[in-house]
C-alpha cells in the first residue's frame, strides 16, 4: 500500500486500542463544579487524527461522543450535568456530546494535515494537534451547551445571573488549561513513537 491512509490491521489494532482506551478514561473523569469534569479523551481522538487522518480522527471522535451520551444514562461512567440536560431533551443532549466530538476528531484530522506541510519537527506538529483537540472539544462541547441549553431553568441556575462569557470562563478556565496541556504533551510523546513504529506516513 501506498501513502494512501487506507485502512489496514495495524490501523483496525489501532481503533480498537483507542477505542479500549475511551471507555477506560470515561470511567476516571476528574468531577470539577458545574457538574462539569476534567476529561482526556481527546487524546486518543487526536492519535486517530494523526495516525489515520479524517476517518480515523472521526471514527475515534464519534465514539468519544457516543460514550459521552452514554454517560448521561450512567453507561460507561456517569455525567450529572449530562442527566439533567438529556432530561429536558434527549435529541438536544445527543447533539451537544455527540456532533460537538465528531467535529473534534475531523477538525483535529484537517489541524494535522496543515501542520504536515510545514517543516515542523514531527513532535511539535503532534504537540499543536493534541493541544487542537482538546481546545476545539472545550469550544464546540461549551458553544453547543449554550447555544442549545443556555434558556433553559438548568443552565439559567447555573450562570447565576452571569454572561455567557462569564459563565464559560468560570466553569472551565482551569480544565481547559489542564486539559490541554496534557493533550499537548501526551500527543506529541505518542506521536513521535507512532512515527517511529512507521504508523503515520510521511
Amino acid at each position: 500500500m501506498k501513502n494512501n491512509r487506507r485502512l489496514s490491521v495495524s490501523n483496525l489494532v489501532l481503533l480498537a486500542l483507542l477505542t479500549a482506551l475511551l471507555i477506560v478514561l470515561g470511567m476516571v473523569n476528574i468531577p470539577q463544579p458545574a457538574g462539569l469534569s476534567i476529561t482526556f479523551n481527546m487524546i486518543p481522538v487526536a492519535i486517530a487524527a494523526i495516525a489515520m487522518g479524517v476517518p480515523g480522527g472521526a471514527f475515534i471522535g464519534g465514539v468519544f461522543g457516543l460514550i459521552s451520551f452514554l454517560q448521561c444514562f450512567g453507561i460507561v461512567g456517569y455525567s450529572g450535568m449530562g442527566a439533567a440536560l438529556v432530561n429536558i431533551s434527549p435529541w438536544l443532549s445527543f447533539i451537544q456530546r455527540f456532533v460537538s466530538r465528531l467535529l473534534v476528531g475531523i477538525l483535529t484530522a484537517l489541524v494535522y494535515k496543515a501542520v504536515r506541510k510545514t517543516h515542523m519537527p514531527e513532535g511539535l506538529r503532534c504537540l499543536i494537534t493534541g493541544f487542537s483537540a482538546a481546545f476545539l472539544n472545550t469550544l464546540f462541547f461549551m458553544s453547543m451547551l449554550v447555544l442549545l441549553f443556555g434558556n433553559t431553568e438548568y443552565m439559567q441556575n447555573l450562570m447565576a445571573g452571569r454572561g455567557v462569557i462569564a459563565f464559560i470562563v468560570a466553569s472551565v478556565g482551569i480544565n481547559a488549561v489542564v486539559e490541554m496541556a496534557v493533550a499537548a504533551l501526551v500527543t506529541s510523546a505518542v506521536g513521535v513513537a507512532l512515527r517511529k513504529a512507521r504508523l503515520i506516513k510521511s
